[in-house]
């Protein structure tokens, strides 16, 4: 079982589950209000949240969403809170709100292309035969930034978009040097190969170098990152993109010359997140 993790006597976080892809959550908590960051993937998963979250005597008071990906919505139900969402995530919600979650509505969506079939199975494994799913409205919608403030503390929720789902929204908590990035990082999974754009990356990482932070969240990342290991990804992320563009997508080329530049032969991850900025030029 996944248990509550404390950084802060402001920040609380539950780690993510793989296997069902549950999320990172995470309690921001304020002399008079408590924020709550995504609801969770089931009724269960935001369950277990608030129970360990009562342990520390904490309830949340209103909760942000990230993006309207399954994930990140389905406990919105159970969790029972005010919410807050940009525009464009309300919209995904709404989408949402219309589907039938039983197998054989998953499966046909899987066929045509609008189910990620990792995503199908996960919601089978998660929810198992109870697949009752309601997804509340958020209470309260934004266009681009909306500021939050908890007693003691402040938030920032701000939409920035990027390949994984143009919705995609950031908190930052600038009395914590705290930024939670949800999925805003990670490849479209929603395209016929995952990928990564060379522009839409770029942009984003510019915007997260004005955030003056010391710990990030990656909502798939078993822990939040220091700074050090943060900056490591982003020049990752970086360098991919510049040689996606230098070389065009071409792969062999990208390879050699990444070799090049680390002294050594690619990691999984290094090959997988050329893989996806390769996808990103072709497409």
């Amino acid at each position: 079982m996944q248990t509550i993790q404390q950084l802060s006597d402001r920040l609380y976080y539950l780690p993510p589950y793989a296997e069902t892809d549950r999320p990172i959550l995470v309690a921001v908590v304020g002399d008079t209000h408590t924020l709550l960051i995504d609801a969770g993937n089931s009724a269960e998963h935001a369950k277990l949240f608030k129970k360990q979250l009562s342990s520390h005597n904490i309830s949340g008071d209103l909760l942000a969403i990230t993006h309207w990906h399954w994930d990140h919505v389905f406990g919105l139900q159970e969790m029972n809170l005010p919410s807050v969402a940009n525009n464009l995530t309300f919209s995904g919600m709404q989408k949402l709100q219309g589907y039938s979650w039983d197998d054989q509505a998953l499966d046909h969506r899987v066929e045509q292309g609008i189910e990620i079939p990792f995503c199908a199975e996960a919601i089978k494994l998660e929810l198992d035969d109870d697949r009752n799913i309601f997804i509340p409205n958020p209470t309260l919608t934004f266009d681009h930034q909306i500021k939050l403030n908890l007693g003691g503390v402040s938030c920032i929720i701000e939409h920035v978009g990027g390949d994984h789902s143009p919705d995609s929204t950031l908190i930052y908590v600038p009395e914590e040097r705290m930024l939670f990035l949800g999925d805003c990082l990670y490849a479209n999974m929603y395209a016929e190969k995952w990928h990564y754009t060379t522009e839409n990356i770029t942009k984003l990482l510019n915007r997260i170098d004005e955030f003056d932070a010391e710990t990030f969240f990656l909502s798939h990342h078993p822990t939040p990152l220091n700074k050090n290991d943060f900056s490591s990804f982003q020049s990752l992320l970086r360098m991919c993109a510049k040689l996606a563009e230098k070389h065009q997508g071409e792969p062999n080329s990208m390879i050699r010359e990444m070799v090049l530049l680390l002294q050594r032969d690619l990691n999984e991850e290094e090959q997988e997140i050329l893989e996806y900025f390769v996808n990103g030029i072709r497409i």
